[in-house]
């Protein structure tokens, strides 16, 4: 594994993050397929999933790149949440 000079040790890339938060998701996803999840828990965790992308998607900081991977992950989020009749 190789590491990106320009960040500080522990600090998380753009990309990283997003990898990260889609992981989440996914895991979510497979789980309420799976039902190895409650439904309660994992509309608490697309709740959060959802508030944080927001978040991240409303950084002004942000570089476009990485919006546009948060925005369609926020967008699977939503469906997802859509699908638990939230």
């Amino acid at each position: 594994m190789t590491s990106d000079p320009s960040n500080k040790p522990g600090e998380d890339t753009p990309s990283k993050q997003l990898e990260q938060l889609d992981a989440a998701l996914n895991h979510v996803h497979t789980s309420l397929t799976s039902g190895s999840i409650a439904v309660g828990a994992a509309k608490g965790i697309v709740y959060s999933l959802i508030e944080t992308l927001g978040a991240l998607v409303g950084d002004p900081d942000l570089p476009e790149h990485s919006r546009a991977g948060y925005e369609g992950l926020l967008n699977t989020a939503r469906e997802l949440r859509a699908k638990l009749g939230m």
